[in-house]
């Protein structure tokens, strides 16, 4: 899957089951909004989810994650059912992976890998793959042990445990190679970018982010009638892609960023460095929110989280809230399941704590194109404050 992946984790009809492991103060329904997540990553990297498995537990087993009883349990549904891979969502140590996948004897995914398998796939530029790959090798580096398994197999014999070291360590050296050539081919490819960026310093620009599928691509084509890729998965949009734009007599350029997440690996972050510059060096954040999801501000918490990492989370912000059309109709029939002879409608929208809390908020669907005029002027608005106070003389 992908280009360049030198560590595959699934193919179509690959089958999976889904492991969690929640401490008691996370309730069911959250647990539940996290599998389906976790189970929305899996279909994206092309895997079908059979069950899912979830024990609640003060802190993961130190050698398993899971206890030896619910290790048994998914252990009989794994042979039972002939299950491809297990996934955990949550990062395991190496140990844990060696121990796990000696009980199960079969692949072992957890959180970091299944996205890093995503990222793989959904990378198209030359950048792109050298930041996936280089986060993969960094993954990678600290579990090399885990893929000499075949060796203990063997009933030990003469000079079996030394040649097995010896390639470790061989491997090693390799992975360390490979990091040192792609952060040295980074390093240019980000000088280039650098220079790029420099050349369109003089034009205000304006970042779109957000947590992952909420439809900035969408938005993005729309608002600069271009074809950005957009679809219905996670991670659609993993390279930067940047845009002119031209709302009355000001222009500025737009850009699409790659979609946070919860629990998005540090790796990837420090990999995708250059790709969050654009960002770092926006004049204006636009932060969309797909407003039908039920743990929208959980989202948003996110994404202020990921701002804050990256150093970004003081910038003029933008909140508009997206997919209005399938949230109203939702609260439509909420509403009716109530009793009550209520159509709730855009301007309840503008009344909401939504709106209060987070003013300037704006209310949209960019699928079906509603109020997208109010985007527009909005932002004409922000970015021509911008301009002309950047340059007073240019009225």
């Amino acid at each position: 899957m992908g280009k360049k992946q030198f560590y595959e984790t699934a193919k179509p009809q690959e089958t999976a089951i889904l492991v969690a492991v929640p401490n008691y103060r996370q309730t069911d329904e959250q647990t539940n909004e996290y599998l389906d997540e976790l189970a929305f990553l899996a279909e994206t990297a092309g895997a079908d989810t059979l069950k899912r498995f979830v024990q609640k537990l003060d802190k993961p087993d130190v050698r398993t994650f899971v206890g030896s009883g619910k290790l048994e349990e998914i252990k009989a549904y794994v042979k039972e059912y002939e299950v491809d891979m297990v996934i955990f969502d949550d990062d395991l140590s190496p140990s844990q992976v060696r121990n796990i996948e000696r009980e199960l004897q079969v692949k072992i995914v957890d959180r970091s890998l299944l996205i890093l398998d995503i990222f793989a796939l959904r990378a198209k530029t030359a950048q792109a793959h050298a930041q996936v790959e280089m986060a993969q090798y960094q993954y990678l580096l600290p579990r090399l042990t885990n893929l000499w398994t075949h060796l203990s197999k063997q009933k030990g014999g003469i000079g079996m445990k030394g040649p097995g070291e010896t390639e470790i360590e061989t491997d090693r050296r390799i992975v360390r190679d490979k990091i040192a050539l792609l952060r040295d081919r980074l390093t240019k490819l980000e000088k280039q970018n650098f220079e790029q960026r420099k050349s369109r310093a003089a034009v205000v620009r304006v970042a779109l982010v957000g947590y992952t599928n909420v439809g900035k691509s969408t938005l993005m084509n729309l608002l600069s009638k271009s074809d950005v890729f957009a679809e219905n998965k996670l991670f659609a949009t993993v390279d930067a892609t940047v845009r002119k734009v031209v709302l009355g007599n000001v222009p500025f350029l737009l850009s699409d960023t790659v979609g946070f997440i919860r629990k998005l690996p540090t790796k990837l972050i420090e990999a995708f460095k250059s790709t969050l510059d654009e960002i770092r060096e926006a004049d204006l954040l636009v932060h969309v929110v797909d407003i039908s999801h039920p743990s929208f501000e959980d989202q948003i918490e996110v994404v202020n989280n990921t701002l804050r990492d990256i150093n970004s989370a003081e910038k003029p912000v933008l909140l508009v809230f997206n997919k209005i059309d399938q949230y109203l109709e939702q609260r439509e029939k909420e509403l009716q399941e109530e009793g009550a002879d209520v159509r709730p409608s855009l301007d309840d929208l503008r009344s909401t704590y939504m709106a209060r809390e987070h003013a300037p908020a704006l209310f949209i669907s960019a699928t079906n194109k509603i109020n997208i005029d109010e985007l527009r002027d909005e932002l004409q608005r922000r970015v021509s404050e911008i301009h002309f106070e950047r340059y007073p003389n240019n009225v």
